[in-house]
């Protein structure tokens, strides 16, 4: 019997071992050395081939889609290769190498070496010298960043039922504690649970390695689960990707704050004596009379004026250059034709248009406290127009201010009125109120809203419209809108709204980050975008947002990030579709931040809700529900979902198409690589 010569590898790989050779004399030694060094230099050959039909075997069994039939030609096909026609190959995979848990692929190679000097010892024919090299499939713990993580330590963090479903065929599933399927289906990349169990009941787990601290519960019956060498049964630590991320923690500081509407106050107005204009004129305005006449020119002047009274039917032109002060109130009746020219207008004690308005050319207008009512159509041109006190517009009256800061008490539109404001800034000192058919659109400002005696700073009824150009924007309470409204916000770095906000009706949110203390809700759906205004701009909203197509969607936003204090519920028929910022703007936007909230209060996203979303959603203290057919969906972008537990029931659906986003939202993760590890 021939001996076995066996050597042992280095860390590269595990090598047969040359067997020493009986030496009986010291020249049988020095004959047999020739023979050993030539069984050295095999085996550098042999550990070399061994090498790469390892890495070959493992790269053609991950493309073959974890195919063991290729393993083998493919490592005889490298030893050929490497000139080793007369070699013996095995290969196969193993598990827990390098580590418990990961899988490598075992290459044994063997080749004869003919004896030639020790022949003259009486050996005879040759021996083999053996190398082994081992491939790992992946790096320890390799797992796709996650796109669905539930971070509650104990308990369920994943639960499906009913006809529920999550797809993200290109990342993980993953949650801290257990992940129970009783839904339709869980399809991901990896489905992971980090410290707890994996049950599955009738329905379907689709993924190319399921990994559980704990046990795996499967019925006997159910075939639809990965098969036994796409499972590990090892512990994986579990972090949340962005607990420490220093962006978010800066726009979190903002939650809460607002900036105050600049303070506005009555005008000065010097008492004077009383006018009345009309068919039986006051004295101190005979003069301006257009003979027997119903029309009065006022020429260019100053006048200070107690209170002006101008009656019904006649007409009235205040001609350019004056600077008029009423202390005791403005009233015109009906029917009466009034036109302000280029001056500078302050009323006290209240103002009351008439039934045909009023219209200014540029200038300033500054109406002090008291009644204010605006009927008919009015219009005044570009300047500052301030109103301390509350302008109430209803009845299908029309305002029209020109470019120019602008301030008010309040606002309070109804009965199919509408007012348009030029650009300029807009302070409203307690709230906005737009009723039912009536709609404001203001232009390219700062926006500075304080709240109403019920902490509400902007309400809309239904089928209200409030359109708003861009500017930087701050809310100092609640802003609420019923079914059938409308609100359009516009680009700035970040809006502040110091309250919830509610959308039962639509909105759109142009690029910009959203800080709300509070909720954001999307209530039982509205009408759809996009919206055609051509009774009051000529314009129309939300075909496109941000060259975006948003067609059909009740609420939209596009490069937008919302953080919150509260959280985000969507609700019965809601259609939404939110796009997070590619990139971070200094103040605004966080990069594929989508969402964020600390708040343990419980979200729900419930029956009928259909929602697109692309970015993070971030809420890693609350339980949130998905439920009643609802569906959250990225249609072929990124979507990630970190949330305390998520519960996804009776038909709903989540999903993402995307690989990774922010972070792997694990200690340990990381890409799949393949390397020789022993």
């Amino acid at each position: 019997m021939r001996p076995q010569l066996s050597l042992c590898a280095d860390v590269r790989g595990a090598v047969a071992v040359i067997g020493a050779l009986a030496l009986t004399t010291l020249l049988g030694m020095a004959t047999i050395s020739v023979d050993l060094a030539r069984g050295y230099s095999q085996l550098i050959s042999n550990q070399r081939a061994a090498d790469a039909a390892a890495l070959s075997a493992a790269l053609a069994y991950q493309r073959a889609n974890a195919d063991a039939a290729i393993l083998l030609p493919t490592a005889q096909d490298l030893a050929v290769a490497n000139g080793l026609t007369n070699a013996t190959v095995t290969a196969t995979v193993v598990n827990d190498v390098p580590t418990a848990g990961a899988k490598a692929v075992k290459v044994t190679l063997s080749t004869p070496v003919t004896y030639a000097m020790a022949t003259a010892l009486g050996y005879r024919g040759s021996y083999a010298v053996g190398a082994t090299s081992y491939a790992s499939l992946s790096a320890p713990s390799a797992i796709a960043p996650p796109c669905i993580l539930a971070l509650a330590p104990t308990g369920t963090g994943i639960s499906t039922s009913g006809g529920a479903t999550i797809d993200t065929p290109d990342c993980s599933v993953v949650a801290v504690a257990d992940i129970a399927n009783r839904g339709t289906r869980i399809a991901a990349k990896n489905i992971v649970s980090g410290a707890g169990n994996v049950l599955n009941d009738w329905g379907t787990l689709t993924t190319s390695l399921l990994r559980y601290a704990g046990s795996f519960t499967n019925p006997s019956w159910n075939a639809n689960v990965p098969s036994a060498d796409k499972r590990v049964n090892a512990a994986t630590t579990i972090t949340d990707p962005l607990a420490d991320n220093a962006d978010l923690a800066t726009a979190r500081q903002a939650i809460g704050t607002s900036v105050a509407p600049r303070a506005i106050g009555n005008p000065a107005t010097p008492v004077g004596a009383d006018w009345v204009i009309g068919w039986s004129p006051s004295s101190n305005v005979e003069a301006f009379r257009k003979g027997n006449s119903g029309n009065f020119v006022i020429p260019a002047g100053k006048y200070t004026i107690g209170r002006l009274t101008i009656d019904g039917g006649v007409n009235v032109q205040f001609q350019s250059g004056s600077t008029i002060t009423i202390a005791n109130g403005l009233a015109i009746g009906g029917g009466s034709s009034v036109a302000f020219g280029d001056v500078a207008l302050s009323v006290n004690g209240g103002f009351d248009s008439g039934t045909m308005g009023v219209t200014m050319g540029d200038g300033s207008l500054a109406i002090g406290g008291g009644s204010i009512n605006f009927q008919g159509t009015s219009s005044f041109g570009n300047g500052p127009v301030t109103i301390n006190g509350t302008l109430a517009l209803g009845g299908g009256s029309k305002l029209t201010l020109g470019v120019g800061n602008h301030g008010f008490g309040a606002i309070d539109l109804s009965g199919g009125g509408s007012m348009i404001l030029g650009a300029g800034d807009l302070d409203v000192r307690a709230g906005i109120a737009v009723g039912g058919g009536s709609t404001l659109a203001a232009g390219a400002g700062s926006y500075r809203i304080g709240p109403d005696a019920s902490g509400t700073a902007i309400k809309l009824s239904g089928s209200a419209v409030f359109l708003m150009g861009d500017g930087p924007f701050s809310a100092g309470g609640d802003i609420a809108t019923a079914g059938g409204s409308r609100i359009v916000f516009g680009r700035t770095a970040n809006h502040l709204i110091k309250g919830n906000l509610t959308v039962a009706g639509s909105a759109l949110f142009a690029t910009s980050r959203y800080t709300i203390a509070g909720n954001l809700t999307n209530g039982t759906g509205g009408a759809k975008w996009p919206y055609d205004d051509t009774a009051i701009t000529g314009k129309t909203y939300g075909r496109t947002l941000e060259g975006v197509d948003v067609t059909g969607y009740d609420m939209a936003g596009i490069n937008v990030s919302f953080v919150l204090s509260g959280t985000v519920n969507l609700a019965g028929g809601a259609y939404t579709k939110l796009i997070a910022s590619s990139t971070s703007v200094a103040g605004g936007a966080i990069a594929d931040l989508l969402i964020d909230s600390l708040t343990g209060s419980s979200t729900d996203w419930a029956a009928g809700a259909q929602n697109l979303f692309v970015g993070a959603v971030h809420l890693p203290n609350s339980d949130l529900t998905m439920s009643g057919g609802s569906s959250t969906l990225s249609n072929g972008q990124c979507f990630m979902l970190i949330a305390r537990t998520i519960t996804a029931s009776g038909g709903a659906a989540a999903g993402s198409a995307c690989a990774s986003i922010i972070g792997t939202g694990s200690g340990s993760g990381g890409n799949s690589t393949i390397g020789l590890v022993r």
